[in-house]
């Protein structure tokens, strides 16, 4: 090997080791600027600390008369005490999330159908009717007096009972044939009647019958006129048969 060859390897050798010392010195940079920060951070906390502890102090100063180590000893032991209330309530939660879980399918299902039926409701004016009823009672209510107020009720609970009366199928078989009544009668062939064409007229068994419904009336109106309020007729004095 010729001298200038040598001489050439030794350079490349030289530069190597020169690339090799500068990435170390990178290093070695990079881990200095790492300790100057945490030096810098170091003397930031130190001049903190000072402050921190008088602040600490005077705030601990402030709670001393209220605090006591007894206090985390006894709050530890209801911690502990509490542990069963607290998994009872956790799995309780656990039973709300499950039933939430089971009901939310039919509360989607029911909630729209529970709309549509109210706009139902709306649509029919129940609201509005209910809502003109109690306008209504509010009106009595400024007009009348409790007093007042009671004998209304008592009033419409009498006519409610008179209402159910009405239900009955002998009241609605009376009145529907009694509506049948001036149907059957013809104002132009009625005549002045005397006595004797009273009688005349009884030939007919329309005519008798009709008596005898008159009679059936006369005695329901007797009734009604001796009840003693109750629907019950009081008996007759002796001596009012003879």
């Amino acid at each position: 090997m010729s001298a200038e060859e040598q001489i050439l390897e030794r350079l490349t050798r030289i530069e190597e080791k020169m690339e090799q010392f500068s990435s170390v010195a990178d290093q070695l940079k990079t881990f200095t600027n790492v300790f100057e920060n945490f030096h810098d951070l170091g003397r930031d906390v130190s001049l903190l600390t000072y402050p921190a502890v008088k602040i600490l102090t005077e705030e601990l100063g402030e709670v001393e008369t209220g605090f006591q180590l007894e206090d985390i000893s006894f709050l530890v032991k209801r911690f502990l005490l509490s542990l069963r209330h607290m998994a009872w309530g956790l799995e309780q939660l656990e039973n709300l999330v499950d039933w939430w879980q089971d009901m939310e399918p039919l509360i989607k299902i029911a909630v729209p159908h529970l709309i549509d039926v109210m706009e139902d409701l709306d649509q029919k004016g129940i609201f509005k009717g209910y809502q003109a009823m109690l306008q209504g009672y509010a009106k009595i209510a400024q007009k009348y007096g409790p007093e007042d107020i009671n004998l209304i009720a008592d009033g419409i609970v009498s006519m409610h009972g008179v209402a159910k009366k009405f239900t009955d199928p002998k009241f609605i078989n009376f009145v529907e044939k009694f509506m049948d009544v001036p149907a059957q009668v013809d104002l132009e062939e009625a005549k002045p009647t005397g006595p004797l064409g009273l009688m005349w007229q009884m030939r007919s068994q329309e005519s008798r019958r009709g008596l005898g419904v008159l009679a059936e009336l006369t005695k329901a109106l007797g009734k009604i006129a001796n009840s003693n309020g109750n629907g019950k007729t009081p008996a007759a004095p002796e001596g009012d048969g003879e």
